[in-house]
């Protein structure tokens, strides 16, 4: 697999996003500033609490095919490659990773089966862009920790979102849950969100390894990051934290000793930043911004050196 050097691009953009002026300057200034070989664009489904069992993908909260299809083409001019991962948001708020529902079906209550029709409906739905658009790789789904116990409907959607997309599909799992997946054998590539706290990097990349080395499959940090304030370094999973400080140092050093201890690792092939807005900041303000955004921040230069082979010892 050819290394990843890639950065989440507006997360989750609500519908007009993407065919913004905006968006488009601001793609600009992660090509120039950052050595990013690849984007990830993410279009949200929407259902409304984890026990529903439909996925919108047509309201306001999801950009609209024309406008992502224009994006994408757009970020290929820059000379970038996309990576396209469609991902289920709660409406509610609640996390993706606790979408679940009876292992046996009960009458009057939400079932699986009725879920995972509506969320290959989602997924096929952009397989079917991705493969128009010449994507580099299609990520079938995120974090969704509770519903990868399904073995069999995930193997059943693999199988049915290669016959529409030609290149390599992955799965995008949680922290920590790499070794929980079963079902690793039949996508092309493992990738897993590494949100792991400072001091913890070779522990987790030894347990990583292990699930690397039983399926052989290429792997990649689709997602991994850190915010910019005072202990998130400790937690950078906690999306909570921003009652605390501000603290780009933090979020630099974070940056460097991630990529110090992966880079050591010849089977990590690459990363997916979390990530760069559609609309950015006043690069002024860059110091007091306290989200996982490295745009004008120290951790910009960090990524810049690892992304562009020019660390410094």
């Amino acid at each position: 697999m050819e290394p990843i050097h890639g950065i989440t691009f507006a997360p989750f953009p609500m519908r007009g996003v993407l065919g913004s002026e905006d968006a488009k300057k601001s793609l600009d200034a992660l090509v120039a500033r950052t050595g990013a070989g690849h984007i990830i664009l993410t279009p949200a489904g929407i259902q409304d609490t984890p026990h529903s069992e439909h996925i919108d993908f047509s309201g306001d909260r999801t950009p609209s095919d024309d406008e992502l299809t224009a994006f994408i083409k757009y970020a290929q001019s820059a000379g970038l490659q996309v990576i396209l991962k469609p991902t289920v948001n709660c409406k509610d708020g609640t996390w993706r990773a606790f979408i679940n529902f009876f292992d046996k079906d009960v009458p009057c209550e939400p079932k699986w089966n009725k879920w995972f029709a509506s969320h290959e409906a989602f997924q096929l739905h952009y397989a079917r862009i991705a493969e128009e658009t010449g994507c580099a790789l299609f990520i079938l789904g995120c974090e969704m920790v509770m519903a990868e116990r399904r073995a069999d409907k995930w193997r059943d959607l693999v199988a049915k979102t290669k016959r529409v997309f030609s290149g390599p599909v992955s799965y995008n799992t949680d922290k920590y849950q790499e070794e929980c997946v079963t079902w690793w054998d039949c996508v092309d590539v493992i990738s897993s969100s590494g949100y792991y706290p400072s001091g913890s990097w070779e522990t987790e990349l030894d347990r990583i390894e292990g699930v690397v080395t039983r399926f052989k499959k290429p792997f990649f940090f689709a997602e991994t990051g850190c915010m910019s304030v005072a202990g998130a370094s400790r937690v950078p999973n906690d999306w909570t934290l921003t009652q605390n400080a501000a603290d780009t140092a933090e979020q630099a050093a974070w940056y460097r000793e991630m990529f110090a201890h992966t880079s050591k690792r010849p089977w990590v092939g690459g990363y997916g930043l979390w990530s760069w807005g559609a609309s950015l900041y006043a690069e002024a303000d860059a110091a007091a911004d306290k989200g996982y955004d490295f745009y004008g921040k120290s951790a910009e230069g960090v990524v810049r050196e690892y992304f562009s082979g020019k660390v410094r010892d």
